[in-house]
């Protein structure tokens, strides 16, 4: 037995088999063959592996560490772990900084080339399609005091007071509740991750960071233009929640992708009128009002109605004494109007069936956001938004690479579970 097996029977005591199993089963389903190990340089060292460093940051999320320091002292502690990511253990491994730069700098394209490669291995295996999508966003709150609610920072979230801490982050807004309008809103400094997915596997096809400033609805069309020219979304099922009640969104699936919408009505905007079965509007005094005539536009007829005593000149005819009926001019009373849309968007029956079937399949999408922020990715523990871009893309990769992993060892029950696969390997 040479130097070298010994050293391995040595470290091997201080890990355990389950997790040296886990690590060769999930680094043999994660394909970085596309991945450059070494960066070009005319002088100076060649450095660490590349592809080793990238390795241990999926270690870091497999473990659901926050900070790059906890990795490094899992990496020293854990040196078996350490080789089955590639690094020379005979060697000092890298330092925090090391990694601290390589995640900054790392360009998030190559990244988001590996997630593709990953998704179309699953489509392949036939466990994700394109039928249907889903797309959520998570809010992800900055590295920063200004968060702590237990702050007594004066104006904690104003947009002319700013973190220090982390420049790049934004002042967002989300909401407790999605059920209703009546909502609790809740301010933070931070980022936002929008994922697009597959409701039906409960896994991502797709995802995009953003500052916590940009609209839901703004990502949207871009998101799904993108997958679209890799992965097919013809004909596919999208559905998202109401923050996603868009109008040039369902013009997009409709006209572009030649799919379905399954999107609930955004009605905080709206002014709804009373009306009769007839379709006549009732005014403030609960009488019916004339139809006083409707103008055409591209997609949508807006009618008129008027007071039922327009044209009275009996100044006592009002019931509730409007003071639009006392204006003193010939047109008496109110006039009030409905807007009927013609166009896609209002064509779709959200109260059958068919629609709400379809739209409970969104909490496959809130369960995969669960999976994914339990990698510790709820909060950004860096301080800039390249890292912590490339810090969410990897743990997608993760959750893609463990339902891989897990198909190939015979085990597709544990695709969507870190810690029974971790049981099981």
């Amino acid at each position: 037995m040479n130097g070298r097996q010994l050293l391995f029977n040595f470290i091997e005591i201080f890990t355990s088999t389950h997790k040296v199993n886990f690590y060769t089963k999930v680094f043999d389903a994660l394909d970085l063959s596309d991945f450059p190990n070494f960066t070009p340089s005319n002088s100076g060292p060649i450095g660490y592996p590349r592809r080793a460093l990238l390795r241990a940051f999926f270690v870091m999320k497999f473990e659901k560490f926050g900070y790059i320091s906890d990795l490094v002292d899992y990496l020293n502690n854990n040196l078996i772990i350490a080789h089955l990511c590639g690094f020379d253990i005979s060697k000092p491994l890298p330092s925090y900084w090391t990694f601290e730069r390589f995640i900054k700098n790392l360009d998030n394209t190559l990244l988001k080339n590996i997630m593709r490669k990953h998704v179309n291995v699953l489509k392949k295996l036939g466990i994700i399609d394109g039928s249907f999508v889903s797309l959520d966003s998570t809010p992800i709150y900055a590295n920063t005091k200004l968060n702590n609610p237990k702050s007594f920072t004066k104006d904690r979230f104003s947009k002319s007071n700013p973190p220090k801490s982390d420049k790049d982050c934004k002042l967002g807004v989300r909401t407790a509740n999605n059920a209703n309008n009546n909502k609790k809103y809740e301010f933070f400094w931070g980022y936002k991750n929008h994922v697009l997915s597959d409701p039906i596997s409960g896994l991502p096809i797709a995802e995009i960071t953003t500052t916590a400033d940009v609209a839901d609805s703004s990502v949207a069309i871009d998101i799904l233009r993108e997958t679209n020219e890799w992965f097919s979304l013809v004909d596919t099922y999208f559905i998202a929640d109401k923050a996603y009640d868009v109008k040039d969104i369902y013009n997009f699936i409709r006209q572009v992708l030649k799919g379905h919408a399954f999107i609930p009505l955004n009605l905080r905007n709206s002014k709804k009128h009373k009306q009769l079965p007839s379709g006549h509007v009732l005014c403030d005094a609960g009488l019916a009002m004339h139809k006083d005539g409707k103008q055409y536009f591209i997609d949508k007829i807006k009618y008129k109605f008027s007071c039922p005593f327009k044209n009275s000149k009996n100044d006592n005819l009002c019931p509730c004494n409007h003071p639009n009926y006392f204006n003193g001019k010939k047109n008496r009373g109110c006039t009030k109007y409905i807007t009927v849309n013609s166009d896609y968007r209002s064509s779709i029956n959200r109260n059958s069936v068919f629609f709400k079937k379809i739209y409970a399949l969104r909490t496959e999408s809130e369960r995969y956001n669960s999976r994914w922020k339990n990698l510790n990715l709820e909060k950004a523990f860096t301080r800039n938004f390249n890292s912590i871009s490339n810090l969410n893309t990897i743990g997608h990769i993760c959750l893609l690479t463990l339902a891989i992993a897990a198909i190939n060892d015979n085990h597709v029950d544990k695709s969507k579970s870190l810690v029974g696969f971790k049981t099981v390997a």
